[in-house]
């Protein structure tokens, strides 16, 4: 499978100097499938330029899956431009999220006064697919998935193809248990031996004691699981709003110098938009 990274900041889109190599868009992941499918994770801002790339590959059929519905991961919905074409095919997981259907999520984003159009006017053939729940495939791709600890509620993923094992988990607490949560161990089990973990990695140590409960992991936490997970290569996600270039690059130095004083040969880096690795 290809994966590539069309927004990885948390919270709200950035933009500006400081923000140039990791990017300033928010979550929209782009899977491809080893029989041609596109398989994209949420959609937040980085689905614009996502958007604008299908179109010009001369892609029209998609699948959207949404880890959950705060703003920072549907606001690109209504600038993702094969959605203006009748030739266009967006098959859309349906699930209910704090009780409101996908299509009610969706709608709201471009509804009155907030857009000025709505998701009727829209020319492509939209699609709500509720067996994109649970465990399911999408072609040569199974896919699995996992709720996560986050306030209302979200889904973590595992794609598998071909032996090659992706796990996505933003917008994820390790270190405090919502509702939702499954526990440590069930995500340690989800993660375990995989090839590629994307993992967010919102706080530093001393932020996430001034954050407990905010939805988030410390990226200790997520290092953590991943080393025990064994992982072979870790991507830290959901990069903070506030944090720079040079900030992040100071993280992952970090956390390569604590993974050498373990002797583990684990690679970790921060997600930047436009990374493109094939599994």
């Amino acid at each position: 499978m290809d994966i590539k990274c069309w927004g990885s900041r948390g919270s709200i889109p950035v933009s500006g100097p400081p923000y140039i190599r990791y990017g300033g868009d928010t979550t929209c992941i782009e899977i491809t499938a080893k029989t041609g499918e596109t398989i994209i994770i949420d959609a937040g801002t980085g689905l614009r330029r996502l958007g604008n790339c299908l179109m010009d590959r001369n892609i029209t059929r998609y699948h959207l899956l949404l880890t959950h519905a705060h703003w920072d991961h549907i606001m690109g919905i209504a600038f993702f431009k094969p959605l203006q074409f009748s030739k266009v095919s967006l098959i859309i997981q349906d699930r209910l999220f704090s009780g409101v259907s996908t299509r009610d999520v969706l709608d709201e984003v471009m509804k009155k006064p907030f857009f000025p159009i709505s998701l009727n006017d829209l020319k492509a053939q939209l699609q709500f697919d509720k067996h994109l729940n649970h465990s399911f495939s999408i072609g040569s791709v199974r896919v699995e998935t996992i709720p996560t600890s986050h306030n209302n509620g979200g889904l973590g993923y595992r794609f598998l193809e071909d032996g090659k094992t992706f796990v996505f988990l933003t917008d994820h607490e390790l270190g405090f248990d919502h509702p939702e949560s499954r526990g440590f161990d069930a995500y340690l089990d989800f993660s375990r031996n995989a090839d590629l973990l994307f993992h967010d990695g919102e706080y530093t140590r001393d932020e996430y004691q001034r954050k407990t409960g905010w939805g988030h992991s410390s990226i200790k936490d997520a290092l953590d699981l991943a080393v025990q997970a064994q992982v072979k290569k870790l991507g830290l996600f959901h990069l903070n709003q506030d944090r720079t270039d040079d900030d992040m690059d100071k993280l992952v130095e970090d956390c390569r110098a604590d993974l050498k004083h373990i002797h583990s040969g684990m690679d970790v880096f921060a997600v930047p938009a436009d990374l493109k690795i094939r599994l």
